[in-house]
C-alpha cells in the first residue's frame, strides 16, 4: 500500500528518493512527499503534493540539496487525500519528520490527550500523532525518543524518522508493515519494498515485527523495541533492477501476462523427480510420516490468492485424497476457528506481507498449528513466520492486479498436490500423467498468448457491457471468480461469478441480452452439464462467451484453449480471461497498472 524510501550517505538525496518513489508507484497511492536534511543549515526541508509522484517532482525546487532524506507515497486511511495529509509529517519546530505505513488504532485517544496539552495538529492523519510524541520526548537519543513513542502506539506501523538534532542517522521500526534496509558502500537505504532498493544495492536486511534499526552512512544496527540488540545478517536479493522495467510493453500488466511461460518454467525447474514420478519441495520441512498424518488442509488467502487457494484445495483433495478447502484469511481470523492439530494450514500471499494473512498465521502459530507459506517474495514476513513452504518464483510483479503470480501459485499448488499424493494414494501412473501435463504448460500458455489479437477483438465486442456474469462448475468456478475479479479491478465493469449449477437458484433472473455471460466449459466429465447451463442462458436471450477446448454451439463466441490433464485445465483457462480483462480496460481508457482505490500489497485491515 503506502511506500517508504529513505537514504543516508553522500549523494544528492532528492533525485534518489524521487526515483525510489517512482519504483513504488505500483503499490497504489494518492499523494506523495519528501523531506531532506540541509547539510549547511541542519534544518529539515519538505515538499508534499496530492496526486502522483510526477506532481511532487514538479514542486521540488532546483536547490533542494541534502544527503539524508525520507520520502513517502500515501494511500489514505485517516483523512482525505490532500497536500496537508500527505507524508512526511513535521512537528511545529520542523525538527522531527516521520513517514508511516500502517494504522495507529488508538490515534483518536492519543490525539485528544495531546490536544489537551496544547498541541495543535496540522493534518487529519493518525501519523501526525507519532511525530508529536517523538518531538515532545525528553529522551537523550533519537532511538529512545522513538522507543518511547512506540510504547504508547497500538496498531501497525513501518516508520522512518529523521531529527534535525540527530542529523547523522535515520531511525526505523516495524510492526506489521514491511521495513527493508539496503546495505551499500558508505551509504544506507531503507524502503517498504525491495523494488526501491535494487537499483542501488542487492544486500538487504528485512526487519522483524518489534524490531528497530539505526542507519548511519557507514553503519547500521538492529535491536528490539525494548532495546535488546539483534544480529541481522544481510541477504542477497535474487531479482535485478531490470526485472522492474517494462521491457518494451505499454503496461506492466501486459508484460507480466506475457512472462507467464517463463515464470511457470521457473516454478517447475528443479522440482520434478522423474525416477519416482513425484515432486521435491525441500522447503516444506514436512517428512513423509508427518505428511501421512495430515487429516485436513485449510488454505487461507485474500483476493486473487484466495482464488488460487480454491483451485489448490481441489488439486490437493483430488490427488492426495485429503479433505481440503480454502477460506478468506480476513474472515478466518475473526471467527474464532477450531484449530485442529491434524490440519495443515497453508497461507497464500504474493507479497508475503498481506496483513490479514499474516495475522491469521500468527494466530494459528499461537495455537500450535503447523503452517506452510506459498509466497513469491523470499524473506517476507509470512515466509519467516511459517514452518515451511513453497516459493512460487514468479519474479517481480509490478502491476497492482496479479496475473503471473496467480498462475505460478496455482502451479505451485499442483506441485504440492503431487508431492502429497505420491506419499499417500496417487499412483505412479497418475503421478507421471500430471508431471507430463505440468511440463506442457509453458508451451500451451505461449500458444494462448499468440491468440491475443482475437481476444482483443472479443474485448471490443463486450466492452460496452455495464455488468457481466462469469460461471463455471467445480474446477471452473474458481477460474470464474478470478476472471470476474480481474474485470472489476481494471475495467471497473461490475461482474460477479456463480457456480453454473446455481444459475437456476436465482441468478437466471438477471439474464438478458445486455448482460453477457462468460462460461468456463472444460472438456471433462461435466461437459454436458456445462452445456446445459449454456442452453438455459441462450433460452433467455443471453449473450455467451465460452472458454472451452472446442467451439461451443450455443455460445456467441468461443475462446478455444489447448487441452491438458483435467486437473490442470483451470491453469490454462484463466490465461485468456486475463487478456480479456486487459483489453477491455484498455479500450475504456483505464489506468491499468494503477486501478483506482486499490493497492498492490494490503498491509492494513
Amino acid at each position: 500500500m503506502c511506500g517508504i524510501v529513505g537514504y543516508i550517505g553522500k549523494r544528492d538525496v532528492a533525485p534518489l528518493l524521487l526515483e525510489g518513489l517512482q519504483r513504488l508507484e505500483y503499490r497504489g497511492y494518492d499523494s506523495a512527499g519528501i523531506v531532506v536534511n540541509s547539510p549547511k543549515s541542519g534544518a529539515l526541508k519538505m515538499v508534499k503534493a496530492k496526486g502522483r509522484v510526477r506532481d511532487l517532482e514538479a514542486r521540488v525546487p532546483k536547490r533542494f540539496a541534502g544527503t539524508t532524506g525520507i520520502a513517502h507515497t500515501r494511500w489514505a486511511t485517516h483523512g482525505a487525500p490532500s497536500d496537508i495529509n500527505s507524508h512526511p509529517h513535521l512537528d511545529p519546530e520542523n525538527k522531527v519528520a516521520v513517514v508511516h505505513n500502517g494504522i495507529v488504532d488508538n490515534a483518536a485517544e492519543l490525539r485528544a490527550k495531546l490536544e489537551a496539552d496544547g498541541v495543535v495538529f496540522a493534518s487529519e492523519t493518525d501519523t501526525e500523532v507519532i511525530t508529536h510524541l517523538i518531538a515532545r520526548s525528553q529522551a537523550d537519543s533519537l532511538e529512545e525518543k522513538v522507543r518511547e513513542a512506540l510504547k504508547v502506539i497500538e496498531g501497525t506501523y513501518g516508520i522512518a524518522v529523521m531529527h534535525a538534532d540527530f542529523a547523522d542517522r535515520i531511525v526505523v521500526a516495524r510492526n506489521g508493515s514491511p521495513v527493508i534496509l539496503g546495505i551499500g558502500e558508505k551509504e544506507m537505504l531503507v524502503a517498504s519494498d525491495v523494488a526501491a532498493l535494487i537499483a542501488h544495492t542487492r544486500q538487504v536486511v528485512t526487519l522483524n515485527d518489534g524490531e528497530m534499526a539505526t542507519l548511519k552512512a557507514d553503519d547500521f544496527r538492529t535491536y528490539t523495541t525494548s532495546g535488546t540488540t539483534t544480529n541481522a545478517t544481510p541477504e542477497t536479493v535474487e531479482w535485478e533492477a531490470a526485472s522492474y522495467d517494462m521491457g518494451g510493453h505499454d503496461t506492466y500488466m501486459h508484460k507480466e501476462i506475457s512472462e507467464q511461460p517463463d515464470a511457470v518454467d521457473r516454478v517447475l525447474r528443479g522440482r520434478i523427480d522423474d525416477r519416482f514420478n513425484t515432486v521435491h519441495l525441500g522447503g516444506l520441512n514436512l517428512d513423509p510420516r508427518e505428511a501421512r498424518g495430515i487429516r485436513r488442509v485449510k488454505i487461507l488467502g485474500c483476493g486473487t490468492s484466495y482464488h488460487a487457494g480454491l483451485i489448490g484445495a481441489g488439486l490437493i483433495e483430488g490427488m492426495a485424497r485429503i479433505p481440503a478447502d480454502a477460506e478468506p484469511a480476513s474472515e478466518f481470523r475473526y471467527r474464532n476457528p477450531v484449530v485442529d492439530p491434524d490440519t495443515l494450514y497453508i497461507a497464500v500471499s504474493q507479497s508475503g506481507e498481506t496483513y490479514d494473512v499474516l495475522a491469521a498465521v500468527q494466530e494459528l502459530k499461537r495455537k500450535g498449528a503447523r503452517v506452510l507459506g506459498v509466497v513469491n517474495v523470499v524473506g517476507s514476513a509470512i515466509a519467516r513466520e511459517a514452518d515451511g513452504g513453497v516459493y512460487v518464483h514468479a519474479g517481480p510483479e509490478v502491476c497492482v492486479v496479479s496475473t503471473k503470480c496467480f498462475t505460478n501459485t496455482v502451479v505451485a499448488f499442483a506441485l504440492l498436490a503431487v508431492h502429497l499424493g505420491r506419499i499417500r494414494d496417487l499412483s505412479v501412473t497418475d503421478g507421471k500423467r500430471i508431471i507430463e501435463g505440468l511440463r506442457k504448460l509453458p508451451e500451451q500458455i505461449q500458444e494462448i498468448l499468440e491468440g491475443e489479437e482475437d481476444i482483443k477483438k472479443l474485448a471490443a465486442e463486450y466492452a460496452d457491457a455495464k455488468s457481466m456474469m462469469f460461471i463455471g462448475r467445480v474446477r471452473g468456478y474458481p477460474v470464474a471468480l478470478e476472471a470476474s475479479l480481474k474485470l472489476k479491478e481494471i475495467s471497473y465493469i461490475h461482474a460477479e461469478a456463480y457456480p453454473a449449477s446455481e444459475l437456476k437458484h436465482g441468478p437466471l433472473a438477471l439474464i438478458e441480452p445486455s448482460l453477457p455471460t462468460v462460461a468456463i466449459v472444460p472438456d471433462d466429465d461435466l461437459l454436458e452439464k456445462n452445456r446445459a447451463a449454456l442452453e438455459e442462458i441462450k433460452a433467455r436471450s443471453g449473450r455467451i462467451l465460452a472458454v472451452a477446448h472446442r467451439p461451443q454451439e450455443k455460445a456467441d463466441h468461443t475462446i478455444v484453449v489447448p487441452k491438458n490433464e483435467d486437473e490442470l485445465d483451470p491453469i490454462l483457462m484463466g490465461i485468456p480471461l486475463q487478456l480479456l480483462a486487459y483489453h477491455t480496460a484498455l479500450s475504456l481508457g483505464r489506468d491499468i497498472d494503477k486501478p483506482r482505490n486499490l493497492a498492490k500489497s494490503v498491509t492494513v485491515e
